[in-house]
């Protein structure tokens, strides 16, 4: 988890903590422990301030916005190695406090460093396996006297993967490293920048430079160097230009970016739509789908459930076996069966969820790599063969929402196009419409409901068929910004044990369509006759809102974009429940929005 981002200007800026603070609030989602600001003078001198607690509340105890100096690192961070605590917070000193460095990421072989700093002398603060990173560049540069060395033998002890920004107070370059976590580079008219992530970066430039894995840069205010950390060789690369509007990083006019990001919903798959239209690979991507002995498809968290319903759209749609597994379960299930004749499709907002990235290097060429991902220039993107491209722009919030909705689009337009069958492109082409209508027809009921109900503190939502990954999908959303126990469920299987949860009273969540009604109406009395409270999250049927006690409807619509529409009041059942309950739903307790570590 963590957020770094690290900047050098040619001169000493008076506004040098106003521009860190602004950045570290840009990435408050990627970890909110603790947070710290190292800046440099030109004179020479270093001031590094640090605390637990959110960027606003740290800012005002240690007045992050009066430091000055000509280059600076924050970091945001989400505790793995050392309790939250001031010391263990970030940036650090190396022992005579001659570098300052920060990372995100975990350093695995902590401990056994820890050991060895210490018995060679080494001053160690924290904790944290940050500073271990920092005394680890600290000890070669001590012998070679050179960064570029330094980085290269750090590189060959440090165990795990991590990003870190890292530069020395007596000279005017900065450094940061890319292995197995996020990291961006950004260059400016004046300054060079490096993020662990894009909106840090998009409000200043939009001159992005991707890096890969095993790769360090040296960089002042107006130039880079790329090198290999292993062999030290140069590598060529130009800037691209990122096409983020900096509006796309701001709530205009919302209360919190998840509803921001709801109502956003329309426009980006609409965007979506338009780019798969055109999109020159997206033939050669279905013909290797079509040519594939098995077909996996494989994400964490939201992406895995929108990978289950791209297995059902597979088999209804192009009549293809897939397999959807989640990316942490892959590799013991699935991964010694996988041979050259096989295709992978990973999902991922981020591009950068670790998780998804053991797979990747699990498998190590033994397959064709296909991906779905939202960031431009991610790990995740830039390993696989072909890439379709999300379209969401930013997604701040932590839980996903536009991300899933468009990840849910992707699979089905390729499902769609594998068919052979053009009614279900001309039906997807109403989906923007279709999503409008169910945010201003679902947004009053769910209001209502979460108003008047006082008896959410457990429970389930059910789904059937496709309604399934929806259920799981909604249950997520729920337990991530409220933090009650709601359990997503495939609805046959409720009976097979947690019926018996069941009291007066107790609610129950069915997600269905009309299209389902003979089979979803049976789990729904399994309920009912049990004095249970049933909802239903449904189209316009009869014979469903009359078994069960509340229904909210969404537009009538044929099944197959169903779970589109039915995803929105449950992301909007979430938002207001947490509301309600006082919790700020753009930033859940203990959660990341990109998950770099196991």
């Amino acid at each position: 988890m963590c957020g770094v981002f690290g900047i050098i200007f040619e001169e000493e800026r008076e506004d040098l903590g106003k521009i860190l603070t602004a950045a570290a609030k840009r990435l408050v989602y990627r970890g909110y422990d603790s947070v710290g600001i190292g800046v440099v003078s030109e004179s020479g001198s270093s001031d590094l301030r640090k605390d637990v607690g959110i960027v606003d509340e740290v800012n005002q105890k240690l007045n992050f916005e009066q430091m000055k100096g000509f280059k600076g690192i924050v970091q945001l961070r989400w505790a793995t190695f050392g309790t939250p605590s001031q010391k263990n917070a970030q940036p650090h000193y190396d022992c005579d406090k001659n570098m300052i460095g920060a990372h995100n990421g975990n350093i695995i072989n902590t401990v056994q460093l820890r050991k060895l700093f210490t018995e060679e002398g080494h001053t160690l603060r924290s904790e944290n396996d940050g500073e271990i990173v920092v005394h680890a560049i600290e000890k070669f540069y001590d012998i070679h006297h050179n960064m570029d060395l330094a980085i290269q033998k750090a590189g060959e002890i440090l165990k795990g993967d991590f990003a870190c920004v890292i530069t020395c107070v007596d000279d005017r370059k900065m450094y940061c490293i890319k292995r197995g976590s996020s990291l961006y580079l950004g260059v400016g008219k004046g300054f060079v920048c490096a993020s662990s992530d894009l909106p840090s970066i998009i409000p200043l430039t939009r001159r992005i430079v991707p890096l890969r894995d095993g790769e360090y840069v040296e960089f002042d205010h107006c130039s880079y160097r790329i090198r290999d950390i292993k062999t030290g060789d140069e590598i060529q690369r130009e800037p691209q230009i990122m096409d983020i509007s900096s509006e796309a990083a701001s709530k205009l006019g919302f209360d919190y970016y998840m509803l921001k990001e709801i109502y956003e919903q329309p426009r980006t798959t609409s965007t979506l739509l338009e780019f798969l239209r055109f999109d020159m690979d997206l033939t050669r991507y279905i013909n290797i789908l079509n040519r594939a002995r098995n077909i996996f498809i494989v994400g964490s968290g939201s992406s895995y459930h929108a990978s289950l319903a791209g297995s059902y759209f597979f088999n209804k749609f192009a009549k293809k076996v897939s397999v959807s597994c989640e990316a942490g379960r892959f590799v013991e299930n699935y991964a010694n069966a996988v041979g050259e004749e096989d295709v992978l499709i990973l999902v991922s907002q981020s591009g950068e969820t670790k998780d998804v990235i053991n797979v990747l290097n699990s498998l190590d060429g033994k397959c064709t790599v296909l991906s779905i991902v939202n960031v431009t220039g991610s790990t995740v993107m830039m390993r696989s063969l072909l890439n379709v491209p999300l379209c969401c722009e930013l997604e701040i919030s932590v839980p996903a929402t536009k991300t899933f909705i468009n990840e849910l689009t992707v699979l089905y337009y390729l499902a769609a196009k594998m068919s052979f069958d053009d009614n279900y492109i001309k039906q997807i082409k109403n989906l923007p419409e279709l999503l409008e209508k169910t945010l201003h027809q679902a947004e009053p009921q769910i209001k209502e409901l979460v108003e008047s109900q006082t008896n959410f503190s457990d429970s389930y939502v059910l789904g059937y068929g496709v309604m399934h990954p929806v259920a799981l999908e909604g249950a997520l959303k729920i337990k991530e910004v409220v933090y009650r126990h709601f359990e997503g469920m495939y609805s046959s299987e409720f009976k097979h044990g947690p019926l018996s949860m069941v009291e007066e009273n107790y609610p129950v969540f069915f997600v269905t369509h009309s299209s389902q009604t003979n089979m979803i109406v049976s789990h729904i009395n399994e309920v009912t006759c049990r004095n249970g409270y049933a909802i239903a999250i449904s189209d316009d049927s009869e014979e469903i809102a009359s078994n069960v006690m509340k229904v909210v409807h969404y537009p009538n619509c044929p099944w197959y974009l169903s779970p589109f529409l039915a995803t929105i009041p449950l992301q909007l059942f979430a938002y207001h429940f947490a509301i309600r309950e006082g919790k700020n739903p753009d930033l859940p307790r203990n959660l990341s929005k990109t998950v770099t570590v196991d």
